[in-house]
């Protein structure tokens, strides 16, 4: 199967490790297509870069189609334009927060997200509600470390994120840990040896269940909620969604 990896930031670099995460994980016939938006923020850490990358991201999900993907990956933690890629898309499209969520909840009773800056904390918790986890969730912690600081971490940075995570579990009780951000993919295994708990990579976990969908030959429904666009006229760039 064809999976599509989409960074919905402009962080070339950021966009190979996920794919390179990725690749480690997949079946021997999934190829892993990673893809980045022509234009936008090179990191998305508040609701203006969300909007923003949005559109672009939207673009990548055409490209998609058009290669034959048989599944998206939304490889950012705000899980950006959801939605809007599952009435686009016909394959399913996964966002690796929703994705990571459904598998912690299935290894521990309760477990915490660590993620990025204080300000996206929000942001996770509204997405734990959407989602139907917040009762499964001992918190929301962050680190202050910014998205493309993980590209190239620190020690400093690291050890903040290892001790964030002690403190999760620890402090807050949780059995699991769901790492908040598509760029700590990289950090996974050296966290695994050095925490008692499960962790949980929202893009290795995107991977396996969109696997898993091709696998019982799911797909996006297309009536309701994710049908199509409604067929109406766009000016400028987007005038070749037109159907």
């Amino acid at each position: 199967m064809r999976i599509q990896i989409i960074n919905p930031n402009t962080s070339v670099g950021m966009t190979e490790a996920m794919a390179a995460s990725a690749r480690l994980i997949a079946l021997p016939n999934s190829e892993i297509i990673a893809s980045t938006p022509e234009h936008g923020p090179r990191s998305i850490e508040c609701a203006f870069d969300e909007v923003v990358a949005g559109a672009a991201m939207l673009d990548q999900i055409q490209k998609g189609k058009e290669m034959g993907a048989d599944a998206h990956i939304v490889a950012c933690f705000g899980d950006p334009a959801l939605d809007a890629a599952r009435e686009l898309a016909d394959a399913p499209v996964i966002g690796i927060a929703e994705a990571a969520f459904k598998l912690a909840s299935m290894v521990g009773h309760k477990f915490a997200v660590v993620t990025t800056l204080s300000r996206t904390v929000p942001a996770s918790e509204h997405l734990l509600h959407k989602y139907g986890y917040k009762h499964l969730c001992s918190g929301v912690r962050a680190t202050d470390i910014p998205v493309l600081a993980l590209e190239h971490i620190e020690p400093s940075a690291y050890n903040q994120l290892r001790d964030e995570c002690l403190a999760a579990i620890n402090e807050d009780g949780a059995e699991a840990i769901v790492l908040g951000c598509a760029g700590m993919s990289a950090l996974v295994d050296r966290l695994r040896a050095e925490l008692p708990v499960p962790i949980i990579d929202g893009v290795a976990a995107a991977v396996k269940l969109a696997e898993s969908l091709h696998q019982l030959s799911l797909k996006t429904a297309k009536t309701g909620q994710y049908g199509a666009p409604v067929n109406k006229p766009f000016i400028g760039r987007y005038e070749h969604w037109n159907r």
